[in-house]
């Protein structure tokens, strides 16, 4: 019988071939190498994997082949499971067990030969990355057996040989050349390209890249060793080293621990982030088994993105000192374009001479159970960073407060918790909500640079500003950005063109200094540089220096900073920079993105038509279009788009299929509600919804 799952990706790999693999796949095996599985009548019982139960209340049948558990609900087929369990994306999920059942993969339409030996190719390069990573991590494994340091340094951070085993610790001897016993070949360039050895072409000189460390090998939601960080075990530099970037690790994209703490996360019922990987181990030893941690970088939307796959709420665990401190900030500018009702985001702070690792082993568990109960939540964490060195007993600190608190609250998305902020801003501020939003709509106004003779760039209209705008309503509340009203560029200097990004006056422009704000961006819908930026080079911002005497002086120019952007918008910019993408979508659900509100609803409409017209074009390719006729709301997210688009297309399915799917069931349910309202006076009312709620099953 044919695979009773349906997902927008469904389209790009044909029924027969689902059909085919279905016939060749039992759940039973599926599911049997994850949860042990016992005889209970026609069908099988085990502990249900995605809640904690003492009595099984999971079932798999090998007649209806589905799985179903009665204490949370959870159910689907094998695909279903892989996806819920594993975390995969439909597509991978079936790649998945069609490579168990012996079956090539369909080559999806509109795929040129060249672009499918060119994705092998590449894929083929992942697997061999990974594959070299584990046979590296399994040899790091067994020297740690014979590091005493190491192992008397995991004692006394009160390590179990039971946690070391979970994170597959291990040890990397001091020689330069340790590898070389692991790889018969130790000249393969392919151990450079997985960064495991580093090669100085000028010297010939070949060695290993970790030497003498502590070794904590990092896999991705798969399972795959993708990358390793490690800590030196004696007085060298750094104390910490990660893997350098390669075609299967990118820091900024991945988790050090989300592999080990899925089941825990779900189970918990929430994702504790950490800064350092031995917090994570600690953490785990301790029995928050579902602690993850960055790889030496802030944390970035794409950390975001990863861990909202896998649950609603977030806490951030921060050290106490002023690194935590920006570590925080960081993460409350990444979390908050993705905070709404149906989240929990809150930030733990350790005191000062604590990180979570240090706090755990000294105070035990209950007293950080304690400290992740007493966690803020992100609203209450957005006041505060807005409300930093602000005399709230004065005037001009309240006012200093509700200047600083509208770039943060316009990164958040339209719902209930934007207006509740909004309405706390305005009661600390002692202002009416509705003198506080024309303060802002003015405040915007202000920051705006304003159009001056040299540029023959106009200003929107208000029809198309409200359009453009809807992110930060209401009254088409611009974007933040965090500079005084600009003055006119002198006739002497050619300025930078219309819409481009600028620089906050320097420290001392603003009374009592200048306010952390998160990056600038140019408002909605101007236009975009007029040359498109090379793959190396990012266009040009700008701002004054600033005289002896305290007034602007001459433009100067400065790097680019990118604000975050929406999920919409998101979305958008990486079907933009990946177009092939758009071949797991089918036309409802292509329609369906067109129906979102302005701008959302008009670049996916632009993106649909140019799809149809032209097929699936490489970034290259579609540069060429968007020079003839950019969209209007296109035009600043084209930054966003080239950086994308210099990483790998797989490095994006699975976050898209997630963006997509929550974007489409959002707008179902706005329609489904729509359609209700009316479901007395209109005749075709009971056939629209009957095809709404069908559109939104299939996609839950």
């Amino acid at each position: 019988m044919p695979l009773a799952f349906s997902c927008p990706h469904a389209v790009a790999i044909p029924q027969h071939f689902l059909d085919e693999l279905n016939a060749r796949t039992d759940i039973v095996d599926v599911v049997g190498r994850y949860v042990t599985l016992k005889k209970g009548g026609a069908n099988l019982l085990g502990l249900c994997p995605f809640h904690e139960e003492k009595s099984p209340s999971f079932t798999v049948s090998p007649s209806k082949q589905f799985y179903h558990c009665f204490g949370c609900g959870k159910h689907g087929n094998a695909i279903g499971f892989l996806m819920d369990y594993a975390g995969l994306g439909f597509v991978d999920a079936v790649k998945e067990l069609a490579q168990r059942a012996g079956l090539p993969m369909p080559r999806q339409e509109r795929e040129s030969p060249t672009q499918a030996a060119e994705r092998q190719q590449r894929r083929q390069q992942q697997k061999t990355l990974a594959e070299l990573n584990a046979q590296a991590a399994a040899a790091y494994k067994q020297h740690l057996k014979q590091a005493s340091e190491a192992i008397v340094y995991l004692k006394g951070r009160g390590v179990s040989g039971a946690i070391a085993a979970r994170f597959q610790l291990g040890y990397a001897p001091p020689g330069e050349h340790a590898l070389a016993a692991v790889f018969p070949d130790y000249a393969d360039p392919q151990l450079e390209d997985a960064g495991l050895v580093i090669y100085k072409a000028e010297s010939g000189r070949r060695y290993d890249r970790f030497r003498d460390r502590l070794m904590f090998p990092i896999r991705n939601v798969r399972g795959e060793t993708i990358g390793f960080g490690g800590r030196i075990m004696g007085s060298g530099q750094p104390k910490y080293l990660n893997s350098p970037e390669t075609p299967i690790f990118h820091k900024g994209r991945e988790l050090y621990g989300l592999f080990e703490a899925r089941q825990a996360i779900r189970s918990q019922g929430y994702a504790l982030i950490c800064e350092g990987y031995m917090d994570v181990v600690a953490l785990a030893q301790w029995g928050f088994a579902n602690a993850v941690a960055t790889l030496g970088t802030a944390c970035t939307e794409h950390h975001v993105q990863l861990l909202l796959r896998h649950t609603d709420q977030l806490v951030f665990a921060f050290d106490g000192d002023s690194a935590g401190r920006k570590a925080a900030a960081k993460a409350l500018e990444c979390a908050l374009p993705f905070a709404d009702e149906r989240r929990s985001m809150r930030f733990l702070f350790l005191p000062k001479e604590h990180d979570p690792d240090s706090f755990i082993r000294e105070r035990g568990e209950q007293a950080f159970a304690e400290q992740v109960e007493l966690a803020i939540p992100l609203s209450q964490y957005l006041l505060q960073v807005a409300s930093q060195d602000c005399q709230l007993a004065t005037a001009e600190g309240r006012a200093r407060m509700a200047h600083r608190a509208l770039p943060l609250w316009a990164m958040l998305p339209e719902g209930a918790l934007k207006l509740q902020i909004r309405d706390e801003v305005a009661r600390i501020a002692q202002l009416a909500r509705e003198d506080l939003q024309q303060l802002w709509q003015q405040q915007a106004a202000a920051l705006r640079p304003q159009p001056t003779q040299r540029s023959p760039h106009p200003q929107p209209d208000a029809a198309s500003s409200r359009a453009l705008g809807s992110a930060y309503a209401p009254a088409a509340m611009p974007p933040p950005l965090h500079e005084p009203p600009m003055q006119a560029w002198p006739d002497e200097f050619d300025g930078p063109p219309q819409g481009l990004p600028y620089e906050p006056p320097l420290d001392g422009m603003h009374d009592g200094g200048a306010p952390q704000y998160p990056p600038a961006a140019a408002w909605p819908g101007e236009p975009a540089p007029h040359a498109w930026p090379r793959r190396d080079e990012q266009p040009p911002t700008w701002r004054r220096n600033a005289t002896q005497g305290g007034s602007l002086g001459a433009p100067v120019r400065m790097p680019q900073r990118l604000r975050p952007l929406r999920r919409e918008e998101h979305a958008a910019c990486v079907l933009l920079a990946h177009m092939p993408l758009l071949e797991s979508l089918s036309q409802q659900d292509l329609g369906l993105l067109c129906r979102l509100p302005a701008p959302d609803g008009q670049l996916f409409a632009w993106l649909d038509d140019h799809y149809q017209q032209h097929g699936a074009q490489s970034w290259a390719e579609l540069q060429p279009a968007l020079q003839q006729a950019p969209p209007a709301a296109l035009a600043r997210l084209l930054p966003h788009i080239q950086r994308i688009s210099e990483h790998p297309l797989e490095d994006y399915r699975d976050e898209i299929a997630s963006a997509l799917k929550h974007i489409m069931i959002r707008q179902l349910q706005i329609e489904i509600d729509a359609v209700t309202k009316t479901y007395g006076h209109d005749s075709q009312a009971g056939a629209k919804l009957r095809q709404l709620t069908s559109h939104l099953a299939a996609l839950k």
